[in-house]
């Protein structure tokens, strides 16, 4: 079925997200970009035959002035004869996503800021603090001891929106329930000067610097690249510290989910400030995207799941993570009115607080 007219004039906040490439792609990094994939693997075949490929040259091609199913060559030769700032701003306009919450904190270099991002999709942008890219860039300048305070100025003097944390990708979800003393943090620290944070009293102390500085806190979860071990991004491995963090009152967000999406509706339904989203993973799944969205909504609150989209690099992905959310939660509510399960009004309802009022009210936008 088509969307939902109410659901097609829906604004959207986007919770997470990236900015974009700053410079055009060749067709292996733009292959790559569209997977989680380091690279486009030699004896794999192209990354176009995949799901969200195959929704590139479907949905994307008609807003390049070709037809759908554009051949992969047609679409790319479209795309790099135009300007890579124009692609991006048909693509974010496109999207109807009015609010940008940036993570800007990986690979910043390649891709434009917030406030660009913003510009360029007619927009308003929000950052969001990577707490290990902050702690990084701290460390090699101060001693074990300066190093607490300066974490904590920076936070409380940030005008982000909200925290993000990667222990997903540096030590696994396993957090423990205990907040780390200041004295077992300066020991820890003693063993890390500079580098890659992977030390996770530091890590588990930054979660709950994070929350106590009253910034909603965002964890990665489920799939990505291949820098994590999927065993150990299971989000019920929060538990211990989902548990002991009610008591702050502050939201925690869990960032795509899959394929741990029931798992994560479980703990936004029994924890207080839990929420969740389904993240990269709707583009990532393309005409799949409905089936997989009504799974993630089985048991969580209505009032306690947020669109994102995780977009990086590529605008595409902004542009498919709205449609194919938008489809997603069409089909979803054209079923549930269908079976009688709520009112159209309720329908409606749904429909706000999941496209931006939810994520308006963690984040106090």
């Amino acid at each position: 079925m088509g969307i939902l007219p109410f659901v097609a004039e829906l604004g959207l906040i986007d919770h997470h997200c990236h900015g974009v490439l700053r410079e055009d792609s060749t067709r292996r990094e733009f292959e790559s970009l569209l997977l989680e994939a380091d690279a486009v693997s030699p004896i794999g075949g192209s990354y176009f035959d995949s799901a969200v490929g195959f929704a590139v040259r479907r949905w994307c091609a008609p807003l390049l002035d070709l037809p759908r199913h554009a051949s992969a060559g047609e679409y790319l030769e479209r795309r790099n004869s135009l300007h890579i700032a124009e692609v991006s701003r048909t693509f974010l306009m496109a999207s109807g996503i009015h609010t940008f919450l940036v993570d800007g904190g990986f690979q910043p270099d390649r891709l434009l800021s917030a406030s660009e991002l913003a510009g360029l999709g007619g927009g308003v942008a929000h950052e969001i603090v990577r707490l290990e890219a902050l702690a990084e860039s701290l460390r090699p300048s101060v001693s074990p001891s300066e190093f607490l305070g300066a974490v904590r100025s920076a936070l409380a003097s940030s005008s982000a929106v909200g925290a993000k944390s990667v222990a997903a990708y540096r030590i696994g979800l396993d957090l423990p329930g205990a907040r780390p003393d200041d004295l077992s943090v300066e020991r820890a620290l003693g063993g890390w000067t500079s580098g890659r944070l992977v030390d996770p009293v530091v890590i588990t102390w930054l979660a709950w610097e994070a929350l106590e500085a009253r910034l909603p806190l965002q964890f990665h979860v489920g799939y990505g690249d291949s820098d994590l071990d999927l065993h150990r991004c299971d989000p019920s491995l929060l538990t211990p510290f989902l548990r002991a963090t009610t008591r702050l009152g502050v939201p925690v967000l869990l960032l795509h989910n899959y394929p741990f999406h029931r798992q994560a509706g479980y703990l936004a339904q029994v924890f207080p400030h839990v929420f969740c989203d389904l993240g990269l993973a709707t583009h990532g799944l393309g005409h799949q995207a409905s089936r997989v969205f009504a799974e993630a909504l089985e048991i969580v609150p209505y009032g306690k799941f947020l669109f994102s989209t995780d977009a990086f690099a590529l605008p595409e992905l902004y542009y498919l993570g709205a449609l194919l959310f938008r489809r997603a939660l069409s089909d979803f509510l054209a079923d549930g009115l269908r079976r009688d399960a709520f009112l159209e009004e309720d329908a409606h309802r749904i429909a706000r607080f999941i496209a931006s009022e939810n994520a308006a009210r963690v984040y106090k936008l």
